[in-house]
């Protein structure tokens, strides 16, 4: 086929092209996604980039190619709705993120996890909204309200730890891979629960109780999808345990558990909840017990169909974003200036990483100061760094991702400086020891002589009291919830016995 013919036949796809025009699209798409599958594979030990940034370059060649092709018509091989990622890409990625997440790890640092994606989401929104409200004004772009200047820090608040996940290895650095992964998940979610909450949103008739309607909001969405995703999860477990599908067909426990994942997120999204955070702990309760109702074989299933369909989503993703970098059309909606749409970018980026700096790193020497026997390894400086550097990078669903592409490729090197060699073996070393609560049990408030000699022991032994105060209650309700799962839930809705 001759370049001109390319040109017409792409130019054609998403219009009134036929059905033969349509299918060599798609043949020409899935060929691009597998070479960005060999490009990943063959560039995996590379400083430099990682398979989504391959797939995003890949996605800007050939869509630099196609604009060429259609003398600048289009950049793109097919054209999809922007639902379509949200519908059918995006639920695979975040259900695969909570049935593989390391529960132990990660309701570990739940509270950790839970500062940097709930108040670190609530301090970057306030700081971004109230940077881009001062200062776009000053740079020409004065068009927008105030329910648009919060939805605009909602949006630039939320973040896309893909590209950090894969340079990070979570079994030489757990605790930094889970406090990574698991503030993106919650930090997403919560983004969007506020936006929602943001878009429904009178400011005219609230007035001074603006504030407390979008918190009173944001808790009952995310109360809500959570429950959803739970209830449908033990649905899931307790069909799975009651009705043993696999002893006439495996396909249908694997169909079950993916249908049902997939219903907790179109359902959450018709109830206007967050489809995110339903689905993900969906994919956690699954993990939890319904995949312990099924057979070996249903098992290894599973574990390999959703992360499989997962990869496929996350790559298709930076794969379009990268085409859509070049789309003419989005370029042409944009009616400010060249030098007013640098200074909105410039104001966006500076405040996005004062609205990160401003509670990670803050959170972070609170939680070391904090943290008693059951996390031993501190949050050092340089994790800091890349837990904030991680936040730079945007949702992979947003256009932004494609404008702030810089910082995907500054990742592998700045984790490879932050995190070398010796310090992950060190801090592989420092993970491992026992997570009972028995271990190095000291009353509050209560030393020996012996313990008490010493300059500063006493402030130090205050410290520690203070930290087992706070710390104990954890440790006792993490007892007694073991203790109601095996007494009440793992019988009704399967799973082993803890011992």
């Amino acid at each position: 086929m001759s370049a001109a013919a390319w040109g017409e036949a792409l130019a054609a796809v998403g219009g009134t092209a036929g059905s033969s025009t349509t299918v060599v699209s798609i043949c020409v798409f899935t060929a691009v996604l597998c070479l960005c599958l060999v490009a990943g594979h063959l560039l995996e030990e590379n400083k430099w980039v990682n398979e989504s940034i391959t797939a995003l370059i890949i996605g800007c060649l050939i869509g630099a190619i196609i604009f060429l092709l259609t003398k600048g018509k289009q950049s793109h091989i097919l054209r999809f709705d922007e639902q379509l990622f949200f519908i059918y890409v995006l639920p695979p990625i975040i259900f695969n993120a909570g049935f593989q997440v390391k529960k132990k790890q990660f309701f570990h640092n739940f509270m950790t996890i839970m500062s940097f994606g709930v108040f670190g989401v609530f301090i970057s929104v306030a700081i971004v909204s109230a940077g881009c409200y001062w200062l776009f004004p000053k740079v020409g772009f004065g068009e927008l309200d105030a329910s648009d200047y919060l939805a605009l820090g909602a949006i630039f608040s939320s973040t896309d730890t893909v590209c950090t996940l894969q340079v990070i290895n979570q079994d030489e650095t757990p605790r930094l891979y889970s406090l990574v992964f698991g503030e993106g998940v919650v930090n997403d979610a919560t983004a969007v629960v506020l936006f929602n909450a943001i878009k429904n949103l009178n400011i005219s008739q609230l007035k001074g109780g603006v504030v407390l309607k979008v918190i009173s909001d944001f808790l009952y969405l995310f109360a809500t999808s959570t429950i959803l995703g739970i209830s449908i999860g033990l649905s899931t477990a307790y069909i799975l345990k009651a009705l043993y599908l696999g002893r006439h067909s495996t396909d249908r426990e694997v169909a079950l558990m993916a249908l049902m994942a997939y219903l907790s997120y179109m359902l959450a999204e018709l109830l206007d909840l967050s489809g995110i955070l339903t689905v993900f702990f969906c994919g956690i309760v699954m993990s939890h017990y319904a995949w312990h109702n099924v057979t070996a074989n249903s098992r290894i299933t599973t574990k390999h169909i959703f992360a499989t369909l997962s990869f496929i989503a996350e790559t298709f993703i930076f794969l379009y974003v990268g085409m859509d970098a070049l789309d003419i059309d989005k370029w042409k909606t944009s009616k400010a200036s060249f030098k007013t749409s640098i200074s909105i970018f410039g104001i966006i980026i500076l405040f996005v990483l004062l609205g990160r700096a401003a509670f990670v790193f803050p959170i972070s020497i609170l939680s070391n100061n904090m943290s008693g026997s059951s996390e031993r390894t501190p949050i050092t400086f340089k994790h800091q760094v890349v837990i904030w550097w991680a936040g730079l990078m945007r949702g992979a669903v947003s256009i932004a991702l494609a404008y702030n592409q810089v910082f995907g490729f500054l990742t592998r090197p700045l984790i490879t400086a932050m995190l070398p060699r010796h310090s992950r073996a060190l801090s592989r070393g420092h993970s491992t020891g026992s997570n009972s609560p028995k271990d190095d049990f000291t009353m509050p408030f209560f030393s020996t002589d012996e313990d008490a000699s010493g300059s500063g022991i006493v402030l130090e032994q205050a410290k520690r009291s203070i930290s087992m105060l706070l710390e104990r209650p954890v440790h006792t309700v993490h007892i007694y919830w073991r203790k109601f799962d095996d007494k009440f839930m793992r019988p009704i809705f399967g799973g082993p016995q803890s011992h």
